[in-house]
């Protein structure tokens, strides 16, 4: 009896502590409210530390740990949470904040002046807009500037379910030059009108000006039946892309992030799936994924469904997907032309864009290998094929689209249709490969090699820049250098060059660049 009361003693004296640690605003409380509030805390912590010393009431074991939720999905996790090292959670009742801010300076040979919205700031790979020589601060190089919140709940006391939590995660994305949200659709109406040598850096994005223009959701997670979460998540492309990119989602040095094509399954806005309900489950060294977008012919967004498999062996690591989205928005910026035409419709031009719109079936094939067995060199390799096809419920011209955006000029027939129109299918393969070298366990370096190949939907089967439905490559290469001086603070210098022929360089002020970046990012 004395060892378990001193057992309980030591244990709450570490509550103690910890909830003055991990709060140190409490304990500069200068009124009696803030005392009476760090007392009440003290007083519930003193509750749980008993109730782990009893191993009673928590579905606990008698050592009074309480069991982790299971694994999600990488990509419902801080977006770069892969790439950095373990830090101290800033966690207190079992809510956690987290955040990252990069920033550095960037030199694009071809590029355009930086966004205020877009979240790359700058085209690191070659865009139609790409332009005169610049040079400036910008950010986001490696990993998303962000700041969200996460939390986890045991719920005890479910029959056949001990491990049984609640959680959820709130995340949202901000261009730390300006201190502004995310906003790409945003970037693209400033550009509105203006002709394509006079525009500045803007590009299509899930991330649309929102509050929370990350992931939003809730849902209940078990080791041993899964996670079924709800809400505003990203798709299993994108998880499987956090994963398996070499890169892992570098905005300045891969395509497949920069454009967030390849996550969207053909668009960018459906990187991340509003009103979406998605489940994972991991079986020993096999997984299962579903996530399904419940949405409304003829509105944004309409519905979608992913799923992958994969397993983890002896240092190989591969995922298969499959999924089709409907209703998949391409949004741009309207022409002078259409500027005239939607002022005719009584729209405004600030908030209103220009929009194709199609129903995409994509499937990706994606692998790893850490030969850290033999030495500390970590590989990479993916595939993906996108079809896109006109939409089976078109959007009429009016749609609300994601960020509030009105779609004024909307094309709902530019891909094919069966013997209607003489147009060919359109498909778009993306590949990848590259490696990740742990010189040191401080000091990375990644090489990776991109390519997209688009087969020509023309009915001429065009492969020349007439047009942007001929058959058309890009090509890009990216090397970057990252040093982590603490487990917070990291730097990094890396170079792109990209290049786009035939087709995929139509209507290109010029047809190749590269892009060196230096930048530094503190993760908490």
């Amino acid at each position: 009896m004395l060892k378990l009361n001193l057992r309980k003693s030591i244990l709450a004296a570490m509550g103690t502590c910890a909830t003055i640690c991990a709060a140190p605003s409490l304990v500069l409380a200068d009124d009696a409210q803030d005392i009476k509030q760090l007392k009440e805390q003290v007083r519930q912590m003193q509750q749980k530390i008993d109730r782990m010393s009893s191993g009673q009431g928590t579905g606990q074991s008698q050592t009074g740990t309480v069991a982790p939720p299971a694994p999600v999905n990488q990509g419902t996790q801080a977006t770069d949470e892969s790439k950095r090292k373990e830090t101290p959670a800033l966690t207190f009742a079992g809510i956690t904040l987290y955040g990252t801010v990069d920033i550095g300076v960037e030199y694009v040979s071809h590029g355009a002046p930086l966004s205020q919205l877009w979240s790359p700031g700058l085209p690191s790979f070659i865009q139609s807009f790409s332009n005169h020589s610049i040079t400036s601060v910008n950010g986001n190089g490696l990993s998303q500037s962000k700041i969200g919140i996460s939390g986890v709940e045991p719920i005890p006391g479910i029959p056949g379910i001990p491990d049984l939590t609640g959680i959820f995660r709130l995340e949202t994305g901000f261009n730390p030059w300006d201190g502004r949200l995310v906003d790409g659709p945003g970037s693209l109406a400033l550009n509105n009108g203006k002709a394509v040598a006079v525009r500045s850096s803007a590009g299509d994005s899930s991330r649309a000006g929102q509050w929370l223009n990350g992931v939003a959701f809730a849902g209940l997670s078990s080791k041993t039946f899964g996670t079924l979460t709800f809400g505003r998540q990203n798709g299993l492309m994108l998880d499987m892309l956090t994963k398996y990119d070499p890169q892992l989602q570098a905005q300045a040095f891969s395509p497949i992030a920069l454009s967030g094509t390849s996550g969207g399954l053909g668009d960018t806005q459906s990187n991340r799936l509003d009103n979406s309900i998605k489940y994972v489950l991991q079986v020993g060294p096999g997984r299962v994924a579903f996530i399904h977008g419940f949405g409304s012919a003829g509105y944004v967004p309409q519905n979608s469904n992913e799923f992958s498999f994969g397993a983890d062996y002896a240092g190989f690591s591969f995922d298969a997907l499959w999924g089709v989205v409907h209703g998949e928005v391409a949004a741009s910026s309207l022409s002078a032309a259409q500027v005239t035409t939607i002022q005719g419709l009584g729209y405004n031009p600030s908030n209103t864009l220009a929009a194709t719109i199609s129903d995409n079936t994509g499937y990706s094939l994606q692998a790893s290998y850490n030969a850290q067995n033999f030495f500390p060199i970590k590989f990479y390799a993916g595939w993906e094929r996108i079809k896109y096809n006109n939409p089976s419920h078109p959007d009429p011209v009016g749609t609300i689209d994601i960020g509030g955006y009105v779609l004024g000029v909307v094309n709902n027939t530019a891909y094919w249709t069966a013997g209607a129109n003489g147009l060919r299918q359109r498909i778009l393969q993306i590949s990848w490969v590259g490696a990740r070298w742990s010189v040191t366990k401080d000091f990375e370096l990644t090489a990776a090699g991109y390519g997209y190949n688009q087969k020509s939907n023309a009915g001429n089967g065009c492969s020349n820049a007439s047009s942007g439905t001929c058959a058309g490559e890009l090509a890009d290469i990216s090397l970057v250098a990252d040093y982590h001086f603490t487990k917070r603070f990291d730097s990094y210098l890396g170079v792109n060059w990209s290049r786009v022929q035939n087709g995929l360089a139509a209507g290109f002020l010029f047809t190749s660049e590269y892009s060196p970046m230096a930048g530094v990012r503190f993760n908490f």
